[in-house]
Protein backbone atom coordinates (compact mmCIF):
# COMPACT_ATOMS: atom_id res chain seq x y z
CA UNK A 1 0.00 0.00 0.00
CA UNK A 2 2.89 2.23 0.72
CA UNK A 3 4.33 1.63 -2.69
CA UNK A 4 1.01 2.50 -4.32
CA UNK A 5 0.93 5.87 -2.55
CA UNK A 6 4.46 6.68 -3.71
CA UNK A 7 3.51 5.98 -7.31
CA UNK A 8 0.48 8.28 -7.13
CA UNK A 9 2.61 11.18 -5.74
CA UNK A 10 5.28 10.82 -8.42
CA UNK A 11 2.77 10.80 -11.21
CA UNK A 12 1.13 14.02 -9.95
CA UNK A 13 4.49 15.84 -10.01
CA UNK A 14 5.13 14.66 -13.52
CA UNK A 15 1.74 16.07 -14.53
CA UNK A 16 2.26 19.52 -12.75
CA UNK A 17 5.68 20.62 -14.14
CA UNK A 18 4.76 20.70 -17.86
CA UNK A 19 1.74 22.94 -17.07
CA UNK A 20 3.91 25.38 -15.09
CA UNK A 21 6.42 25.59 -17.92
CA UNK A 22 3.71 26.45 -20.43
CA UNK A 23 2.40 29.19 -18.17
CA UNK A 24 5.88 30.69 -17.71
CA UNK A 25 6.44 30.74 -21.49
CA UNK A 26 3.09 32.48 -22.03
CA UNK A 27 3.97 35.04 -19.33
CA UNK A 28 7.32 35.79 -21.00
CA UNK A 29 5.62 36.27 -24.37
CA UNK A 30 3.10 38.66 -22.79
CA UNK A 31 5.87 40.71 -21.13
CA UNK A 32 7.79 40.94 -24.40
CA UNK A 33 4.61 42.12 -26.09
CA UNK A 34 4.05 44.80 -23.43
CA UNK A 35 7.66 46.00 -23.77
CA UNK A 36 7.26 46.31 -27.53
CA UNK A 37 4.01 48.25 -27.14
CA UNK A 38 5.65 50.60 -24.60
CA UNK A 39 8.56 51.20 -27.01
CA UNK A 40 6.12 52.13 -29.78
CA UNK A 41 4.19 54.42 -27.40
CA UNK A 42 7.42 56.13 -26.24
CA UNK A 43 8.48 56.77 -29.83
CA UNK A 44 5.07 58.27 -30.58
CA UNK A 45 5.20 60.60 -27.47
CA UNK A 46 8.73 61.77 -28.25
CA UNK A 47 7.76 62.45 -31.83
CA UNK A 48 4.76 64.53 -30.76
CA UNK A 49 6.81 66.46 -28.18
CA UNK A 50 9.37 67.32 -30.82
CA UNK A 51 6.55 68.56 -33.01
CA UNK A 52 5.19 70.69 -30.17
CA UNK A 53 8.60 72.27 -29.56
CA UNK A 54 8.88 73.07 -33.26
CA UNK A 55 5.40 74.58 -33.28
CA UNK A 56 6.14 76.54 -30.10
CA UNK A 57 9.31 78.00 -31.62
CA UNK A 58 7.44 78.93 -34.81
CA UNK A 59 4.63 80.58 -32.79
CA UNK A 60 7.15 82.53 -30.72
CA UNK A 61 8.86 83.81 -33.88
CA UNK A 62 5.50 84.87 -35.35
CA UNK A 63 4.48 86.74 -32.16
CA UNK A 64 7.85 88.53 -31.97
CA UNK A 65 7.49 89.53 -35.60
CA UNK A 66 3.97 90.85 -34.95
CA UNK A 67 5.16 92.90 -31.92
CA UNK A 68 7.95 94.44 -33.98
CA UNK A 69 5.47 95.44 -36.69
CA UNK A 70 3.13 96.94 -34.05
CA UNK A 71 5.97 99.00 -32.53
CA UNK A 72 6.87 100.36 -35.94
CA UNK A 73 3.24 101.22 -36.62
CA UNK A 74 2.88 102.96 -33.22
CA UNK A 75 5.99 105.08 -33.87
CA UNK A 76 4.59 106.07 -37.26
CA UNK A 77 1.23 107.02 -35.71
CA UNK A 78 2.87 109.06 -32.93
CA UNK A 79 5.05 110.91 -35.41
CA UNK A 80 2.10 111.63 -37.66
CA UNK A 81 0.03 112.83 -34.68
CA UNK A 82 2.80 115.10 -33.38
CA UNK A 83 3.17 116.71 -36.80
CA UNK A 84 -0.53 117.20 -37.54
CA UNK A 85 -2.02 117.88 -34.08
CA UNK A 86 0.61 120.01 -32.27
CA UNK A 87 -1.35 123.22 -32.76
CA UNK A 88 -4.56 121.58 -31.55
CA UNK A 89 -2.81 120.33 -28.38
CA UNK A 90 -1.57 123.84 -27.59
CA UNK A 91 -5.08 125.19 -28.03
CA UNK A 92 -6.51 122.51 -25.70
CA UNK A 93 -3.92 123.24 -22.98
CA UNK A 94 -4.55 126.97 -23.21
CA UNK A 95 -8.28 126.30 -22.93
CA UNK A 96 -7.77 124.25 -19.78
CA UNK A 97 -5.66 127.00 -18.21
CA UNK A 98 -8.29 129.61 -19.02
CA UNK A 99 -11.02 127.41 -17.56
CA UNK A 100 -8.99 126.88 -14.38
CA UNK A 101 -8.39 130.63 -13.98
CA UNK A 102 -12.12 131.29 -14.40
CA UNK A 103 -12.97 128.66 -11.81
CA UNK A 104 -10.48 130.16 -9.34
CA UNK A 105 -11.93 133.64 -9.89
CA UNK A 106 -15.45 132.29 -9.33
CA UNK A 107 -14.33 130.54 -6.14
CA UNK A 108 -12.78 133.75 -4.78
CA UNK A 109 -15.99 135.63 -5.59
CA UNK A 110 -18.05 132.96 -3.82
CA UNK A 111 -15.79 133.10 -0.74
CA UNK A 112 -16.05 136.89 -0.56
CA UNK A 113 -19.83 136.63 -0.66
CA UNK A 114 -19.80 133.87 1.95
CA UNK A 115 -17.55 135.89 4.27
CA UNK A 116 -19.49 139.09 3.59
CA UNK A 117 -16.12 140.81 3.00
CA UNK A 118 -17.23 143.65 5.29
CA UNK A 119 -14.01 143.90 7.30
CA UNK A 120 -12.36 147.23 6.56
CA UNK A 121 -9.70 147.27 9.28
CA UNK A 122 -6.44 145.49 10.08
CA UNK A 123 -4.48 144.96 13.27
CA UNK A 124 -1.87 147.69 13.62
CA UNK A 125 -0.73 147.25 17.20
CA UNK A 126 -1.51 146.08 20.74
CA UNK A 127 -2.01 149.11 22.97
CA UNK A 128 -2.14 147.71 26.50
CA UNK A 129 -2.84 144.76 28.71
CA UNK A 130 -4.87 144.28 31.86
CA UNK A 131 -4.57 141.32 34.22
CA UNK A 132 -8.22 140.80 35.15
CA UNK A 133 -7.78 137.87 37.52
CA UNK A 134 -5.35 135.15 38.57
CA UNK A 135 -7.01 131.77 39.09
CA UNK A 136 -3.70 129.91 39.25
CA UNK A 137 -4.51 127.06 36.86
CA UNK A 138 -1.73 126.77 34.25
CA UNK A 139 -4.03 125.97 31.33
CA UNK A 140 -7.49 127.29 30.61
CA UNK A 141 -9.68 129.60 28.60
CA UNK A 142 -12.01 132.48 29.38
CA UNK A 143 -14.26 134.41 27.02
CA UNK A 144 -17.39 136.39 26.33
CA UNK A 145 -20.00 135.72 23.66
CA UNK A 146 -19.46 138.47 21.01
CA UNK A 147 -23.21 138.88 20.46
CA UNK A 148 -24.82 142.30 21.06
CA UNK A 149 -26.70 141.46 24.28
CA UNK A 150 -24.17 139.14 25.92
CA UNK A 151 -22.31 140.37 28.99
CA UNK A 152 -21.61 137.05 30.69
CA UNK A 153 -18.10 135.73 31.25
CA UNK A 154 -17.32 132.04 30.89
CA UNK A 155 -14.39 130.31 32.58
CA UNK A 156 -13.15 126.90 31.40
CA UNK A 157 -10.34 125.90 33.74
CA UNK A 158 -7.86 123.17 32.85
CA UNK A 159 -7.11 121.31 29.62
CA UNK A 160 -9.51 118.46 30.51
CA UNK A 161 -12.70 119.28 32.42
CA UNK A 162 -16.47 119.09 32.07
CA UNK A 163 -17.73 122.06 34.14
CA UNK A 164 -18.06 125.58 32.77
CA UNK A 165 -18.34 128.48 35.22
CA UNK A 166 -20.69 131.26 34.07
CA UNK A 167 -20.49 134.76 35.59
CA UNK A 168 -23.16 137.43 35.13
CA UNK A 169 -20.58 140.11 34.28
CA UNK A 170 -16.88 140.83 34.26
CA UNK A 171 -17.27 142.58 37.63
CA UNK A 172 -18.70 139.40 39.15
CA UNK A 173 -15.84 137.45 37.61
CA UNK A 174 -13.24 139.81 39.13
CA UNK A 175 -14.49 139.32 42.69
CA UNK A 176 -12.35 137.13 44.93
CA UNK A 177 -14.73 134.26 45.66
CA UNK A 178 -15.44 133.25 42.10
CA UNK A 179 -17.16 129.91 42.80
CA UNK A 180 -19.96 131.49 44.89
CA UNK A 181 -20.75 134.02 42.15
CA UNK A 182 -20.66 131.49 39.30
CA UNK A 183 -23.34 129.31 37.76
CA UNK A 184 -22.01 125.81 37.13
CA UNK A 185 -22.77 124.38 33.70
CA UNK A 186 -21.95 120.65 33.47
CA UNK A 187 -21.15 119.19 30.06
CA UNK A 188 -22.11 115.70 28.86
CA UNK A 189 -18.48 115.03 27.86
CA UNK A 190 -15.26 116.75 28.97
CA UNK A 191 -13.32 119.05 26.68
CA UNK A 192 -9.81 118.55 25.31
CA UNK A 193 -7.25 121.39 25.29
CA UNK A 194 -8.11 125.07 25.61
CA UNK A 195 -9.35 125.94 22.12
CA UNK A 196 -13.03 126.52 22.92
CA UNK A 197 -15.35 129.19 21.53
CA UNK A 198 -18.69 130.65 22.59
CA UNK A 199 -20.83 132.01 19.79
CA UNK A 200 -24.54 132.87 19.56
CA UNK A 201 -25.32 131.20 22.88
CA UNK A 202 -23.50 127.95 22.09
CA UNK A 203 -20.25 126.50 23.39
CA UNK A 204 -18.12 124.81 20.73
CA UNK A 205 -15.39 122.50 21.99
CA UNK A 206 -13.15 119.55 21.08
CA UNK A 207 -14.49 116.43 22.80
CA UNK A 208 -11.93 114.72 25.04
CA UNK A 209 -11.06 111.18 23.94
CA UNK A 210 -11.96 111.81 20.30
CA UNK A 211 -9.58 112.50 17.45
CA UNK A 212 -11.42 115.42 15.87
CA UNK A 213 -15.02 115.61 17.12
CA UNK A 214 -16.41 119.09 17.79
CA UNK A 215 -19.42 119.43 20.10
CA UNK A 216 -22.00 122.22 19.87
CA UNK A 217 -23.59 122.72 23.30
CA UNK A 218 -26.58 124.95 24.07
CA UNK A 219 -25.57 126.76 27.26
CA UNK A 220 -29.07 127.93 28.19
CA UNK A 221 -30.87 124.64 27.59
CA UNK A 222 -27.89 122.53 28.67
CA UNK A 223 -28.10 120.04 25.83
CA UNK A 224 -26.06 118.98 22.81
CA UNK A 225 -27.24 120.85 19.71
CA UNK A 226 -24.85 119.42 17.13
CA UNK A 227 -21.66 117.50 16.41
CA UNK A 228 -19.17 117.28 13.57
CA UNK A 229 -15.82 115.75 12.64
CA UNK A 230 -13.10 118.13 11.46
CA UNK A 231 -11.24 116.43 8.57
CA UNK A 232 -7.47 116.08 9.02
CA UNK A 233 -7.43 117.48 12.56
CA UNK A 234 -6.38 115.99 15.88
CA UNK A 235 -3.22 114.10 14.93
CA UNK A 236 -0.70 116.72 16.05
CA UNK A 237 -1.02 119.81 18.27
CA UNK A 238 -2.34 122.98 16.69
CA UNK A 239 0.63 124.76 18.30
CA UNK A 240 3.89 123.12 19.30
CA UNK A 241 4.18 125.10 22.56
CA UNK A 242 0.59 124.24 23.58
CA UNK A 243 0.55 120.47 23.02
CA UNK A 244 -2.68 119.98 24.95
CA UNK A 245 -4.67 121.76 22.20
CA UNK A 246 -5.24 119.80 18.98
CA UNK A 247 -8.15 121.92 17.67
CA UNK A 248 -8.48 125.65 18.35
CA UNK A 249 -11.90 127.18 17.67
CA UNK A 250 -12.08 130.90 16.96
CA UNK A 251 -14.62 133.65 16.33
CA UNK A 252 -14.24 136.86 14.34
CA UNK A 253 -16.43 139.31 12.43
CA UNK A 254 -17.29 136.58 9.91
CA UNK A 255 -18.28 133.83 12.35
CA UNK A 256 -16.86 130.51 13.49
CA UNK A 257 -13.47 129.06 12.49
CA UNK A 258 -11.34 126.05 13.41
CA UNK A 259 -7.53 126.00 13.46
CA UNK A 260 -5.38 122.87 13.45
CA UNK A 261 -2.02 121.64 12.10
CA UNK A 262 -1.39 118.80 9.66
CA UNK A 263 1.82 116.75 9.28
CA UNK A 264 1.39 116.40 5.48
CA UNK A 265 2.03 120.13 4.97
CA UNK A 266 5.04 120.36 7.27
CA UNK A 267 3.01 120.92 10.46
CA UNK A 268 1.64 124.17 9.07
CA UNK A 269 -1.67 125.53 10.32
CA UNK A 270 -4.93 124.85 8.44
CA UNK A 271 -7.81 127.34 8.66
CA UNK A 272 -11.38 126.01 8.29
CA UNK A 273 -14.57 128.06 8.08
CA UNK A 274 -17.48 126.33 9.85
CA UNK A 275 -21.16 127.03 9.32
CA UNK A 276 -22.36 127.12 12.97
CA UNK A 277 -26.01 126.17 12.39
CA UNK A 278 -25.48 123.03 10.30
CA UNK A 279 -22.00 122.30 11.71
CA UNK A 280 -20.63 121.84 8.19
CA UNK A 281 -17.27 122.78 6.68
CA UNK A 282 -17.64 125.72 4.29
CA UNK A 283 -14.02 125.93 3.12
CA UNK A 284 -10.45 125.13 4.24
CA UNK A 285 -7.13 126.86 3.55
CA UNK A 286 -3.60 125.48 3.93
CA UNK A 287 -1.52 128.36 5.27
CA UNK A 288 2.23 129.04 5.22
CA UNK A 289 2.15 129.65 9.00
CA UNK A 290 4.09 127.02 10.92
CA UNK A 291 2.88 125.50 14.20
CA UNK A 292 6.50 125.13 15.35
CA UNK A 293 7.31 127.50 18.23
CA UNK A 294 3.70 128.72 18.10
CA UNK A 295 1.75 128.96 21.36
CA UNK A 296 -1.61 130.33 20.18
CA UNK A 297 -3.45 132.00 17.31
CA UNK A 298 -6.62 133.92 16.59
CA UNK A 299 -8.76 135.01 13.66
CA UNK A 300 -9.58 138.70 13.12
CA UNK A 301 -11.28 140.06 10.00
CA UNK A 302 -10.68 136.90 7.89
CA UNK A 303 -7.00 136.89 8.84
CA UNK A 304 -5.08 134.32 10.84
CA UNK A 305 -2.66 135.80 13.41
CA UNK A 306 -0.18 133.32 14.90
CA UNK A 307 1.49 134.03 18.25
CA UNK A 308 5.03 132.65 18.67
CA UNK A 309 7.34 132.33 21.66
CA UNK A 310 10.42 130.45 22.83
CA UNK A 311 10.06 127.01 24.47
CA UNK A 312 11.36 128.39 27.78
CA UNK A 313 8.89 131.29 27.71
CA UNK A 314 9.76 134.82 26.69
CA UNK A 315 8.17 137.71 24.83
CA UNK A 316 5.15 136.56 22.83
CA UNK A 317 4.86 138.09 19.36
CA UNK A 318 2.66 137.82 16.27
CA UNK A 319 4.93 136.68 13.47
CA UNK A 320 2.75 135.11 10.75
CA UNK A 321 -0.41 136.51 9.15
CA UNK A 322 -2.64 134.88 6.53
CA UNK A 323 -5.66 136.54 4.92
CA UNK A 324 -7.96 133.80 3.57
CA UNK A 325 -9.26 136.15 0.86
CA UNK A 326 -5.76 136.53 -0.51
CA UNK A 327 -5.27 140.19 0.37
CA UNK A 328 -1.62 141.06 1.08
CA UNK A 329 -0.86 141.41 4.78
CA UNK A 330 2.28 143.55 4.52
CA UNK A 331 0.50 146.58 5.97
CA UNK A 332 -0.15 144.59 9.17
CA UNK A 333 3.55 144.53 10.10
CA UNK A 334 4.22 141.06 11.49
CA UNK A 335 6.39 141.03 14.59
CA UNK A 336 3.88 142.78 16.87
CA UNK A 337 4.75 142.02 20.48
CA UNK A 338 2.27 141.46 23.27
CA UNK A 339 3.26 144.28 25.66
CA UNK A 340 5.15 144.24 28.96
CA UNK A 341 4.95 140.58 29.73
CA UNK A 342 7.35 137.66 29.91
CA UNK A 343 6.00 134.12 29.99
CA UNK A 344 3.69 132.09 27.79
CA UNK A 345 0.03 131.84 26.78
CA UNK A 346 -2.31 128.89 26.95
CA UNK A 347 -4.92 130.68 24.79
CA UNK A 348 -5.38 133.94 22.91
CA UNK A 349 -8.94 134.54 21.65
CA UNK A 350 -10.30 137.53 19.76
CA UNK A 351 -13.62 139.20 20.62
CA UNK A 352 -14.79 141.07 17.49
CA UNK A 353 -17.42 143.12 19.36
CA UNK A 354 -14.92 144.61 21.82
CA UNK A 355 -11.85 144.27 19.58
CA UNK A 356 -9.89 142.81 22.47
CA UNK A 357 -7.88 139.64 23.02
CA UNK A 358 -8.98 137.39 25.88
CA UNK A 359 -5.78 135.57 26.88
CA UNK A 360 -4.76 133.02 29.51
CA UNK A 361 -1.13 133.21 30.54
CA UNK A 362 0.62 131.40 33.40
CA UNK A 363 -2.57 131.19 35.47
CA UNK A 364 -3.70 134.77 34.80
CA UNK A 365 -6.68 135.97 32.78
CA UNK A 366 -5.53 138.88 30.62
CA UNK A 367 -7.14 141.44 28.31
CA UNK A 368 -5.15 142.96 25.43
CA UNK A 369 -6.59 146.09 23.81
CA UNK A 370 -5.97 146.28 20.07
CA UNK A 371 -5.15 149.19 17.80
CA UNK A 372 -6.62 148.83 14.31
CA UNK A 373 -6.34 150.86 11.12
CA UNK A 374 -8.44 151.12 7.98
CA UNK A 375 -7.41 148.92 5.11
CA UNK A 376 -5.70 150.82 2.34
Amino acid sequence: MCCDAHRISTSSHVFFFPQLKKRMEKCNQDVLGYVEEFRDFSKMVLSRLAGLNTAKAELKREVENLLTRLEHAQRDIEYFGSVTDSNACVEVHEGLVEQQLLEEAEEKKRLKLMLNASCDHVLAGIKSLKIVKKTGEKHGSWMKDPGKKHAKIYLLSGSVNNVVLEFSSIMAFMENNQTLKARRVPLPWPWQGTGHAIYQGFLFYHRHGSLNEIIKFNILRRNVAGQMLLPGAGRIPAYQLSPQTKIDLAVDEQGLWALHAEPEIGANIVVTKIEPVSMAVEHSWDTPCSSRDAEAAFMACNTLHVVYNSPSGGSSHIQCLYDVLGAPSAHSSPGLRLPKRQGSHSTVHYNPKEQQLFAWGDGSQILYKLHTEKKV
